[in-house]
């Protein structure tokens, strides 16, 4: 059964173009990735500043494998070597060597129970 992985990302209200923006440049990144079935960015509709990337994958263990690989580490701008497992888009350096759009960021994670179009 597949698993969902929320990241949580607080952005300034100022920051939520930027960050789509971000998203959208890497979307085709993602293509062809182990695992990885597909992702969502969602913006908030109403006063909150919490957006969220919902990704869906075959198991943990792809998405373990892809969150320690190189690609993830230059995607989330750490550079080669150091893919860590510190918040996405919330520490570190940011996407592409620039500053981080969001200031805080929170890793759920969930396994589908149920619900439409699930096996």
């Amino acid at each position: 059964m597949s698993i969902v992985k929320i990241n949580a990302i607080t952005v300034p209200a100022d920051s939520g173009d930027e960050l789509a923006h971000r998203f959208a440049a890497r979307a085709s990144a993602m293509e062809g990735v182990d695992g990885f079935l597909g992702f969502e960015l969602l913006r908030p509709t109403d006063e909150r500043t919490t957006w969220l990337v919902v990704t869906r994958w075959r198991d943990d263990y792809s998405y373990e494998a892809w969150r320690g690989s190189e690609a993830f580490s230059v995607g989330h701008g750490r550079g080669a070597g150091h893919a860590g497992h510190g918040g996405e888009h919330g520490e570190g350096q940011g996407h592409g060597g620039r500053r981080p759009v969001g200031t805080s960021a929170e890793l759920w994670s969930f396994e589908i129970a149920g619900g439409s179009g699930v096996d």
